[in-house]
């Protein structure tokens, strides 16, 4: 790790937050941090937001509901395909029935999920470093020099590694990734094919399918997985060609390749999501096999998390520990992702053990209690922070997007959480509840609503009489006017009360 410059210390910084990485990840992390009115920067690589490939594809359900908490889902919607995308190692999983608006998932290629993503961010006036790299970077107790490929240098108060599995930045900050090797590898492609190929996944994961899902035809996408574990990290067409008259018993004549390259199921996971004044998101984070499509999917929601809190703290708000809850609350989440992902894998191998286990499996997942609660943590609609006790299940929960209805007329719950601030919902008589001490961050709104309160997973749960929403969604106190612990709450996530 460099040293920092004492020369430039007490001088204004160039960014308060300072983003490496342009992905999804670090795009919604850069738009969370805008929209509190941070001024925040991405350094990326790559000179415009094009992929060389389509990526992964597909959004889950509490990804969509993230995005409408922002009010921008439908600009994904408009250009992805509603599905069940939902899937334990290949067994498709329906959660139609599930209490959300979005009990679907979105079939979206990463290329333009982050086109779109790009879209919304430019209108936030983000800076984004193009076609730099970080060569390293030196922090202390009031912030971090950041060394760019170009010669520049960039100071910041705090600096994220959106960077991906191979992550300068964790390596960097001297941060382990533990965990598992890889035990087996694919190779992914985008292909045309001289004859009309075998449409559809293997038993063993993998497949062929079109490219543009609704035109059909070529040019194909191909997944397959190969035999062995060590194989180099440029896979060639003729490799491709092996591997499909391995699978096929032909290679479809497969020609003009796109995008040729592989990926392995290499489980890791960082030992802690910060150091200092650095932080961890995405794939900096956490690695794993892309079963069940998680990856883009909890970076995202990493994102959500860390940026209010580090928005909190930027303004003197909120004291630097409350980025210690950040990797309290996702570093259990990413840890559950491998493991599943890691029993997904186990479930896909060729042998006739391990596909009659994968039989066994299909039944168990075809009943409601088993279906509901592997769908519910790979939607991402079952997550449960620990905020402090038992408490009303909604605690530590993702807020349902209900109608309500306000003194301004109608009013759904995902509304509220536009503008990326706290809400302290009543239910109950207006005009109960005074926050003045917290009334320049915290939105006080009055409404009533008459339906259920159904969660995904746990059911139906009695109506609190408030509720005090972070800006992530998540509840973080429920209760009444009588009842103690709001003001704890307050200061706990929003910062000490402004003296009368």
């Amino acid at each position: 790790m460099l040293a920092r410059d004492p020369s430039r210390r007490g001088e204004m910084t160039d960014h308060d937050v300072l983003i490496v990485g342009g992905g999804p990840t670090g795009m919604t992390l850069a738009a969370e941090l805008a929209l509190a009115g941070v001024d925040v920067a991405i350094v990326e690589r790559r000179a415009s937001q094009e992929l060389e490939s389509r990526r992964s594809g597909g959004l889950h359900a509490r990804t969509l509901e993230v995005l409408d908490q922002r009010g921008v889902a439908d600009r994904f919607l408009a250009e992805g395909q509603v599905a069940q995308v939902q899937g334990f190692a290949y067994i498709r999983l329906d959660i139609s029935d599930f209490p959300s608006r979005y009990n679907h998932g979105l079939a979206l290629w990463q290329r333009d999920f982050e086109r779109i993503l790009a879209g919304w961010v430019s209108e936030l006036a983000v800076t984004i470093h193009r076609g730099r790299e970080v060569t390293g970077f030196a922090q202390d107790e009031t912030g971090v020099d950041v060394a760019l490929s170009d010669g520049r240098s960039l100071q910041a108060r705090y600096l994220v590694g959106c960077d991906g599995a191979r992550s300068l930045i964790r390596k960097e900050a001297g941060i382990d990734f533990a965990g598992w090797d890889a035990s087996t590898s694919w190779m992914i492609a985008e292909v045309d094919m001289s004859e009309e190929p075998e449409v559809g996944i293997r038993p063993e994961g993998g497949g062929i399918g079109p490219v543009d899902r609704e035109k059909g035809g070529g040019p194909y996408g191909v997944v397959l997985r190969e035999r062995g574990v060590e194989h180099g990290d440029e896979p060639t067409l003729q490799d491709l060609r092996d591997a499909l008259v391995a699978a096929y018993g032909t290679d479809f004549g497969a020609h003009n390749p796109r995008y040729l390259s592989r990926f392995n199921d290499m489980s890791r996971q960082a030992a802690s999501y910060r150091a200092g004044r650095v932080l961890l998101a995405g794939d900096a984070a956490h690695v794993h096999a892309p079963l069940g499509g998680q990856g883009l999917n909890i970076g995202v929601q990493d994102a959500v998390n860390l940026g209010w809190k580090l928005a909190q703290v930027v303004a003197a708000r909120s004291p630097d520990s409350l980025l210690d809850t950040y990797h309290a609350e996702r570093h259990p989440v990413g840890a559950r992702v491998l493991r599943s992902t890691m029993a997904q894998v186990a479930l896909t191998g060729t042998d006739e053990r391990t596909r009659a286990l994968h039989e066994t499996m299909t039944e168990l997942l075809a009943m409601d209690e088993p279906r509901r609660r592997i769908a519910g943590m790979l939607s991402g609609l079952d997550i449960r922070y620990v905020l402090g006790g038992e408490g009303h299940p909604l605690l530590g929960r993702r807020m349902p997007d209900l109608d309500l209805v306000t003194a301004d007329g109608p009013r759904r719950g995902f509304a509220l959480l536009h503008a990326a601030r706290p809400v302290l919902l009543n239910l109950g008589d207006p005009g109960r509840f005074d926050i003045t001490p917290w009334a320049d961050r915290v939105s006080l709104v009055d409404a009533s609503y008459g339906g259920p309160w159904d969660l995904p997973v746990i059911g139906e749960v009695a109506a609190p009489a408030a509720v005090l929403i972070r800006p992530d969604g998540y509840v973080a106190w429920v209760g009444g006017l009588t009842e103690p612990g709001l003001p704890d709450a307050l200061t706990t996530w929003f910062g000490a009360p402004i003296p009368a």
